[in-house]
């Protein structure tokens, strides 16, 4: 059968995997957005459905403060003795730690700290051992892949933090992730920062704790090399087996905007390759080492069908797993309901790097047409686009002395820039409409009459390459100004 890249799309970067009773499951990095670290399941490797999150109280995870891109970094979810694991780092508070659950689908317990430094951590169990590794430096100030032994029950180190591996010369060594296949212990981790230069490198050895030996043919996985392909930065990934005994990497990378057009807005999203050993224990992944767009392959049965959901409603999302928030919000200003939802704005704006009134899904693909009415109540309400605060359009009515106005406002880096403005007089009532390409952003008013233009705007300025940072664009729905309300009713996002 044939199977097209990427199995998961939008902004959930950083995947990590684990089986558990015929059943796949996934966590993705989360960053400034709450709930933190989403939880995905899946039965045959492409077809995934997110079934809730592993951070959900203010109490396992501090983002008031946190700035873009920062807050919680790439976690790794593991199975042992009848409990799951996610591991990972808050990067603004330079803390490593993990939660646990018995219940998948439950809720996850406080966090248990371990005090190793660096980031990207991943636990290893084994004869009763926990083993735990994150990328840094040692508690000789040797740098590389960390590890020390753990008190699973305490998160208390048992052990000195020691450098096993130092990677193979790229730069940002990083995602550590441990195995045991067949005798051998594996080391498998990503260099070359996770750009266009991104890659994945793996060791082995015949301890858990080194030394190992590098792939003579690192990378095992890369894209960096083929230039006017648009699927680049291929790296962070994780092994799993499945049922049928192949191996697979499930991986990030990126879809830039063009062949020739190197920026990429809608985040680092989840990839599955192909993974073969060889009769010496050494294995080889993907395409000569490379990821396609497309893989045919028999070891998915014919009878899998992979489907793809492309349209976005209301009715169809569940509030509390496909809708995400900016840091904690104040949860007395959103009012969801199976057909609309209601804002509540405050002073905070979407400039600001704090927790603006704000609620958003994450952009999936290229090609869209987004659409909502919003009805307003003062301030200001509407649909943004958003990277972080210094990179969002927006498209919103705003409350314009004793009437109202509908603008298209551009936001970048210092830049902010109400490009049109469309007066309503006093009717406070409008349908927003966006139009989406590789490109661009257009803009438009819904009226009874036809669509009413209001301007374009290049994708390319919401992108990581322009915006800098680790995340990917949202559609938000939002309000802002002390004591304003907005309802949003009819919001559909459709994918072409």
């Amino acid at each position: 059968m044939k199977y097209n890249n990427p199995v998961i799309k939008g902004f959930y970067p950083d995947p990590s995997v684990c089986k558990v009773d015929g059943i796949y499951y996934m966590v993705c990095s989360s960053f400034q957005y709450f709930p933190g670290v989403p939880i995905l399941e899946s039965t045959d490797l492409l077809n995934w459905k997110q079934i809730g999150h592993c951070l959900t109280r203010g109490s396992q995870i501090q983002l008031g403060t946190v700035s873009s891109s920062g807050g919680v970094f790439a976690p790794t979810i593991r199975y042992n003795n009848g409990r799951f694991y996610m591991v990972t780092t808050n990067d603004t508070t330079h803390q490593n730690f993990y939660v646990w659950t018995d219940d998948i689908y439950g809720e996850w317990s406080e966090p248990v700290y371990v005090d190793q430094g660096g980031i990207d951590p991943d636990l290893y169990f084994e004869d009763g051992k926990t083993l735990f590794m994150s990328n840094g430096f040692d508690d000789n100030n040797t740098p590389g892949v960390i590890q020390c032994e753990i008190d699973i029950e305490t998160g208390r180190k048992l052990s000195p933090s020691r450098s096993i591996w130092q990677g193979t010369g790229g730069r940002y060594l990083e995602s550590p992730h441990l195995y045991k296949i067949n005798g051998y212990y594996y080391l498998l981790a990503a260099e070359g920062g996770t750009e266009y230069g991104h890659m994945a490198t793996y060791a082995r050895g015949t301890s858990a704790s080194g030394p190992f030996e590098a792939y003579a043919k690192n990378p095992v996985l890369t894209n960096r090399n083929l230039g006017g392909y648009e699927l680049q930065g291929v790296g962070h990934s994780d092994l799993i087996q499945d049922d049928l005994g192949n191996w697979w990497l499930l991986h990030l990378g990126f879809r830039q905007t063009g062949r020739w057009l190197t920026y990429h807005h809608l985040g680092r999203e989840v990839f599955l390759t192909p993974v073969t050993f060889g009769e010496d224990g050494w294995f080889t992944a993907g395409h000569n080492g490379t990821v396609l767009l497309s893989f045919e392959t028999d070891r998915i049965p014919d009878t899998v069908i992979q489907q793809e959901k492309k349209s976005y409603t209301f009715a169809n999302t569940d509030w509390n797993l496909d809708w995400a928030y900016l840091r904690h919000p104040a949860t007395e200003n959103y009012l969801p309901e199976p057909d609309k939802l209601t804002l509540k704005g405050t002073e905070v704006t979407l400039d600001a790097p704090a927790s603006p009134t704000f609620i958003g899904l994450r952009q999936r693909d290229f090609a869209a047409v987004i659409s909502c009415n919003v009805t307003l109540t003062g301030g200001e309400a509407g649909i943004t686009l958003y990277m972080d605060e210094n990179h969002h359009y927006d498209l919103a009515i705003r409350k314009d002395g004793a009437g109202y106005r509908v603008v298209e406002r551009l936001n970048i880096g210092d830049i902010k820039s109400i490009q049109h403005e469309v007066d309503l007089g006093s009717d406070n009532q409008a349908t927003l409409l966006i139009k989406s390409n590789n490109e661009r952003y257009s803009f438009f008013i819904g009226s009874e009459h036809g669509e009413i233009p209001l301007g374009t705007a290049q994708t390319r300025y919401l992108s990581s390459e322009v915006a800098g940072g680790f995340t990917g664009v949202l559609i938000g729905l939002y309000a802002c100004g002390e004591g304003s309300s907005a309802e949003f009713t009819e919001f559909k996002c459709e994918y072409l």
